[in-house]
């Protein structure tokens, strides 16, 4: 019995499909999809059900997840997570073609994080800049205001 309960966990571990999790990344796979290409960071496929099917199951699927946005794009959906899950993206093709409908997911990479952090930093700097442009005319024109009510004042 022992022996029977190692070689089944060993089993559902080794063989997700078994278990009935199917993913990539850890992002759920939709049901009867074609694999057309698979690297290390990026799945794409092809599946006959239609856009709003696929985007039901990933509603469904992402239901607990907390970071996961979709965005409606004229030519497709992306569904993006901004948290920490493995992948970043899932784009579903709204355009399917004969083939059907094509999912693309797309592993996280530092690329993009990197990116993104230093997009940001240098967001900062330049609001900074353009604050302290803003104030040394302010202080220029309140400083020349000045002057030219002094000098009046002395004159009369």
């Amino acid at each position: 019995m022992k022996r029977f309960l190692i070689l089944a966990l060993i089993t559902c571990w080794m063989l997700p499909a078994l278990a009935g999790a199917v993913d990539f990344l850890g992002a759920p796979v939709v049901p009867e999809a074609q694999e057309v290409s698979r690297t290390k960071k990026r799945l794409e496929m092809r599946t006959p059900m239609s856009h709003d099917q696929i985007i039901e199951f990933y509603r469904n699927a992402l239901a607990n997840e907390q970071d996961i946005k979709f965005r409606d794009w004229p030519e497709a959906t992306y569904i993006e997570d901004d948290g920490k899950l493995r992948w970043h993206s899932i784009t579903i093709d709204k355009n399917p073609g004969p083939q059907g409908t094509t999912v693309v997911i797309m592993k996280d990479n530092w690329t993009w994080i990197t990116g993104t952090l230093i997009l940001r930093f240098v967001a900062v700097f330049v609001v900074l800049l353009v604050l302290f442009v803003a104030m040394n005319i302010s202080g220029r024109i309140i400083s020349s205001a000045v002057k030219k009510s002094e000098g009046k004042k002395a004159s009369a």
